[in-house]
């Protein structure tokens, strides 16, 4: 019986052809537990992040109730874009389901100091929506600031088959500072793009805050579904 046959978190994979690297939400090397993943058939990037969600609402419901039968008891996905069908989600799967790294921001914001805010670093800000933002709970005012056009999110968003890590970085690290420039009370900041974890030591190092993302999140909300034995 391998790990997989034991894990609580079933996650819910976008039809990807891109690297994923170590850290990456779709990589099992990334996590310190085990975890059960399964594809969206036709959910890509851009359907989801560019496009309309709802044709593929019914295939992410199917594809997590065949979670929920293996095993798993907390549901999660590959995309913060996906806040938008949470409810949907938790409804028909009857279990807890952490669908984007954006719900984390009203908890974030409620630690820091009265005059700071979340700064929101997102895969698409042309694309990421008010109603994303409330789906998942993000309070008012918080401000978002896009990769948008940089060489990281047209690997994503194109689904290709390369990804130039290093370029990479050097657009996170970018957009980041660009973020704390423009909002300087920027207390600390949520990263909505799963793939963007690999690059959050080094966003943390360039921009002196903190840095959440679909790494943090699943990380507490795994501890809830397999409490820790003391």
């Amino acid at each position: 019986m391998g790990q997989e046959d034991h894990a609580r978190l079933g996650i819910l994979m976008l039809d990807t052809l891109f690297p994923r690297i170590l850290g990456d939400v779709g990589n099992p090397d990334s996590w310190p537990f085990p975890v059960r993943y399964a594809v969206v058939p036709g959910a890509t990037p851009s359907a989801i992040v560019c496009d309309d969600v709802e044709p593929f609402v019914q295939a992410f419901i199917e594809t997590g109730r065949d979670l929920v039968a293996s095993g798993c008891t907390g549901i999660a996905t590959t995309c913060g874009f996906l806040a938008l069908i949470r409810p949907r989600l938790a409804t028909a799967l009857k279990v807890p389901v952490a669908a984007s790294a954006l719900e984390q921001v009203a908890q974030v914001q409620a630690m820091l100091p009265p005059d700071q805010m979340v700064g929101i670093l997102t895969i698409s800000a042309a694309t990421l929506t008010p109603a994303h933002l409330e789906a998942a709970g993000v309070p008012p005012h918080c401000p978002v600031q896009g990769t948008d056009g940089s060489s990281f999110s047209k690997s994503i968003l194109g689904n290709l088959t390369t990804l130039d890590v290093p370029a990479a970085r050097q657009d996170m690290v970018r957009a980041a500072l660009q973020l704390i420039a423009d909002h300087p009370n920027v207390g600390a900041i949520v990263l909505e793009c799963t793939n963007m974890v690999p690059y959050a030591p080094d966003i943390e190092q360039a921009t002196g805050r903190p840095v959440y993302s679909i790494f943090t999140y699943l990380s507490w909300f795994h501890a809830g579904l397999r409490p820790r034995v003391f």
